[in-house]
């Protein structure tokens, strides 16, 4: 997609938050040129309820992002929406809910993209802004460590490593386009730990995890009766977390994300390294792809 793009048409879903546990309708529809992805809390009376779906608004990556605005409106679980509509190329959205928390449906993007396909996308006469990544941006957290690399294209090439004989050392990379995502990324389901369940629930998360929305992983292996979507359904997962942790740049980014190890708030911490050395990146347009190429043969 190389210009600015939202739905053409309103899509709604309901379900359940995978965290909270909470019963929520949300509402996806199309939104003016330039608007950007925001939520609007339509249950809440407060002062200000519309939170942009941007990183300046992150508050919380423990088990997944959360976005808080200054009037307190929060929205919960928010990488695995930003996934589908970064994967798809979606830039302008209003997306409505009345709960705290993105419904988690399968634990996966493909529901969220299903819907965004039977909507259709509206293009606009407008180029899409990008990010494009110059030099080499490196983050570490304990174990864990990211970097941005120059690309001509957007990639992500994620690998993880669970002392845990039903997932071990997975690595997986993709170029982040619109046949890759849907094919390779988006059915991809959230996982946990049978034997962190209880932990869990006792600091108010996973309330409302299952096997209808998770991937379940206990003493035996992969507990779901189903089986896995993929052999490496988990490292895959971690790959969508990334894109759509990143997307709450506001645009895509040109340029490939390395990760080890990921979470969320490795995620947050790389992109805003990224940002914070203006020397390593600069703004562009998706179609600028001979510019591109020209400024990373030579720097």
């Amino acid at each position: 997609m190389i210009e600015r793009a939202t739905l053409a048409a309103p899509a709604v879903c309901a379900g359940i938050g995978l965290h909270t546990g909470a019963r929520v309708r949300m509402a996806m529809k199309p939104a003016s040129l330039g608007s950007g992805i925001v939520f609007e809390r339509t249950d809440l009376d407060v002062e200000d309820c519309f939170i942009p779906a941007r990183r300046e608004y992150v508050r919380s990556t423990d088990l997944g992002t959360t976005l808080v605005n200054d009037a307190g409106a929060s929205v919960a679980t928010v990488e695995h929406l930003m996934a589908a509509l970064a994967g798809l190329g979606v830039d302008d959205l209003m997306i409505e809910l009345d709960g705290p928390e993105v419904p988690a449906m399968d634990g996966s993007s493909a529901p969220f993209v299903d819907l965004i396909v039977q909507a259709g996308l509206k293009t606009r006469p407008a180029p899409r802004k990008a990010l494009q990544v110059l030099k080499p941006v490196e983050v570490e957290d304990g174990s864990r460590h990211a970097i941005f690399l120059p690309a001509l294209r957007p990639g992500i090439d994620v690998e993880i490593d669970f002392d845990d004989p039903a997932i071990g050392r997975q690595h997986f990379a993709f170029e982040v386009n619109r046949s890759n995502f849907q094919d390779l990324v988006a059915p991809a389901r959230t996982f946990g730990f049978r034997r962190d369940f209880s932990a869990l629930l006792k600091a108010g998360l996973a309330r409302g995890g299952s096997m209808e929305n998770a991937v379940v992983v206990d003493e035996d292996g992969v507990a779901n009766p189903e089986g896995l979507r993929f052999a490496d359904e988990f490292v895959r997962h971690k790959a969508l977390d990334a894109l759509g942790d990143l997307y709450l740049l506001g645009a895509p980014i040109i340029g490939l994300y390395k990760a080890h190890r990921p979470g969320h708030g490795l995620n947050a911490k790389a992109l805003a390294a990224l940002l914070a050395d203006e020397s390593a990146w600069r703004w562009t347009s998706m179609s600028d792809s001979t510019v591109q190429s020209e400024r990373l043969v030579h720097s």
